[in-house]
Parts: structure tokens; C-alpha cells; sequence
């Protein structure tokens, strides 16, 4: 029998948040991984906070708000507040009732302002960090590192000479002028974003576009491809060695590692200062360069440098991950440290979504 096409509202729900989602959802264990770190972040968040005054956001619930912004591809605050209206799967994640409010968005705003003055990002990426270590999922011995270039959230428009009489602008239209760049040498010696100043014009390779971008560089570990450290730079000639310099120095224990990288790590300034911190460079080989290779056969004859030279191609996985899922493409923040930030976040959100994915093999492995 046909059934009949009726809508009625109900007065009273007589189910729960928890029972509506299902338990083989992939959030689940996210958020048992989420709410461990969150509980060790606890004293943390209470230093950020006045002992007194009316109740803001519990940070608890605006991070885990800024993880589905991350995990689900939402650019805007405003597009989350409206998720959160009638998403039901969002509001179990946050902590939401069914009935409660949702705050907002500038509310939501200026509270992540007090994220990224107190350096919360970088703790719960530690934090993240810790558990995989105690599931025994990080290798302490080998790893791998790369950057990318994140391009910023300002207009070539706004890259202007840094002498104000250098250049008179057209005044057509204050918002959007036209701006004819014929001819004219622009550089970051001499030009700079009147929008972003912390950004810098850069390509990636020959034959690239240059664009105002930073310079984002992850370390992972080659057994799993985590990320392990994170640093953020100024997009230079050298940032990227630059980087992995300032990772590598932080790489626990005393004992020699290894860190495999591309062409671009090929010089002999970085190998050596690489192997006065006990770290063996397992970079591409650049016989290109004038001066040849600063990696001989010393290196290059041992087994491991071949497997690190295949292994270190997993941090593409990331940054693949990073601009499609993430939506770091094109970063909607402005400033070095704000960007940096999110960066660092969005490299937490994908360490969980990889701890995620490794702790279920491993359950179904040993039910094998």
C-alpha cells in the first residue's frame, strides 16, 4: 500500500544525539582521539580564560567546531554556524545538544582569536602526536621532509612598490583599479602587499606563475608518513632548507636519523650543517648543479637511501590532502601567524584522520 505524503511536526524527540549516529561512522574514533587530547589540554585552556565574567565558548567545543571546518572542506564560519543549525552529525562532534544554541559567528571569531594567541594549535598537535607515539605509530629514526607554497589571500593588485612617490596609482575604482604591469620590474626587495605584507611573490618551478604565497613545510616519519613538526616561513630561495634545518634540530633523541628530501636539498651548506646535527641527508642527487652532488656514493650505495628516496614521496599524500580537503590551496588567513596556525591545525586534523585509518587495520588485523 502506497503510504501517504505527510509532514507533521513533533513536539518532543525521543532519541539522542548518540543513538542517531551510526557506530561504525569514521568520526567515532576521531573523536575518542579528539576528546583524549582535549582532556590534557584542560589546564591550558583554563589559563587563556578571566576567572570571572559571563561564559564564553568552551574551547573544547570550538576546537572540535574548527576540526569540521578542516575535516569537511567549510571555508567560512558563517557556512559552519548553518551546518551546526540542522547538521546533526556536526553537533554530536562539537558537543552540541539537539536543542541548544548556536553561538555566533562572530562570537565564534573572536574566540579562535584566543586560539591563536595561546598557541593552541601547536599544543594539540603535540598532544596528537603523543597518542600515536603510544600506539607505537611514529618511527624515531627515519624520516622525510618537503614544502609547498600556499597561496596567500591577497591580489597581485596589492603588490606595490614600497616607496609611496614611485608610483601614482590610477584612481578609477579604490576597491578593484586597473593596474597595468607591463614593463615593469616588480621584486621583494622593492615591492610589497598593501594587504598582506608578510607574503611574498614566489613560484614553485620554471615555467610557474609567480604568486604572493608563504611557504608551508611539514616533517613526517617514513613508516606511516605522520607529520612530526610543522614551520611556516616567508616564501624565499631558501626557506625550504631553511626549514628543514629548524626541524631537523628538533628531532627527539640522541641518537643519528635520517631525513630524505628532494633535488632542492642538494647543496652542500645544508648537507653539512645536516650532518653536524647527527642527521644523515638522504636527498636526491643534483648533478645538475654547478659543483655536482653534495651526496657521494658514501651515501648513495646504502640500501636505506633507496628506501627512503621512495618512502619520502608519501608526504605528497599531505599536502594533496592539504589543499583539496584542508582548503589550504589559497589560505583565507592574513599575517604570517595566523596562516602558520592554521597550517599547523590542519596537519594535527590530518594526523588523526591517518591514526584513524592505521588503528582500524590494526583491530581488523588482530581479529584475523
Amino acid at each position: 500500500m502506497r503510504g501517504q505524503d505527510i509532514s507533521q511536526d513533533s513536539f518532543f524527540s525521543y532519541g539522542s544525539l548518540e543513538e542517531r549516529i551510526p557506530l561504525s561512522h569514521p568520526l567515532r574514533p576521531i573523536r575518542q582521539l579528539v576528546d583524549g587530547a582535549l582532556r590534557r589540554l584542560s589546564k591550558r585552556f583554563a589559563r587563556l580564560y578571566a576567572s570571572q565574567g559571563r561564559p564564553s565558548i568552551a574551547p573544547e567545543k570550538l576546537l572540535r567546531a574548527l576540526l569540521i571546518m578542516v575535516l569537511y572542506s567549510i571555508r567560512s564560519e558563517r557556512r559552519l554556524r548553518e551546518e551546526l543549525e540542522y547538521n546533526l552529525l556536526y553537533r554530536w562532534f562539537v558537543g552540541l545538544g539537539m536543542d541548544e544554541p548556536v553561538w555566533d559567528a562572530s562570537t565564534f571569531s573572536k574566540n579562535r582569536e584566543r586560539f591563536i594567541d595561546g598557541k593552541v594549535a601547536r599544543r594539540f598537535f603535540d598532544e596528537v602526536l603523543a597518542a600515536a607515539r603510544e600506539q607505537d605509530l611514529i618511527s624515531p629514526e627515519h624520516f622525510s621532509v618537503d614544502g609547498t607554497l600556499i597561496e596567500a589571500w591577497a591580489s597581485l593588485k596589492s603588490f606595490r612598490p614600497k616607496q609611496a612617490d614611485m608610483r601614482q596609482g590610477p584612481a578609477d575604482d579604490a576597491g578593484n583599479p586597473t593596474v597595468d604591469f607591463r614593463g615593469e620590474r616588480r621584486s621583494n626587495e622593492t615591492h610589497a602587499s598593501t594587504t598582506d605584507p608578510d607574503a611574498r611573490l614566489a613560484r614553485k618551478g620554471d615555467g610557474k606563475e609567480s604568486k604572493l604565497c608563504y611557504s608551508g613545510n611539514v616533517l613526517i616519519e617514513n613508516r606511516h608518513g605522520l607529520v612530526v613538526d610543522t614551520e611556516l616561513l616567508q616564501a624565499n630561495g631558501t626557506a625550504e632548507r631553511d626549514a628543514a634545518l629548524l626541524m631537523a634540530e628538533r628531532i627527539e633523541g640522541h641518537q643519528r636519523v635520517t631525513v630524505a628530501g628532494d633535488k632542492a636539498y642538494d647543496t652542500h651548506g645544508f648537507v653539512t650543517e645536516m650532518r653536524q646535527m647527527k642527521v644523515t641527508p638522504h636527498v636526491a642527487q643534483n648533478t645538475t648543479r654547478p659543483g655536482g652532488s653534495a651526496i657521494d656514493n658514501r651515501t648513495t650505495r646504502h640500501a636505506g637511501y633507496r628506501i627512503s628516496q621512495q618512502r619520502r614521496k608519501i608526504v605528497e599524500e599531505f599536502f594533496g590532502w592539504l589543499k583539496t580537503i584542508a582548503g589550504q590551496r589559497k589560505t583565507k588567513y592574513r599575517g604570517l601567524w595566523r596562516v602558520g596556525w592554521v597550517f599547523t591545525f590542519a596537519a594535527a586534523a590530518y594526523n588523526l584522520v591517518r591514526m584513524r585509518n592505521l588503528l582500524a587495520l590494526s583491530v581488523d588485523s588482530a581479529s584475523a
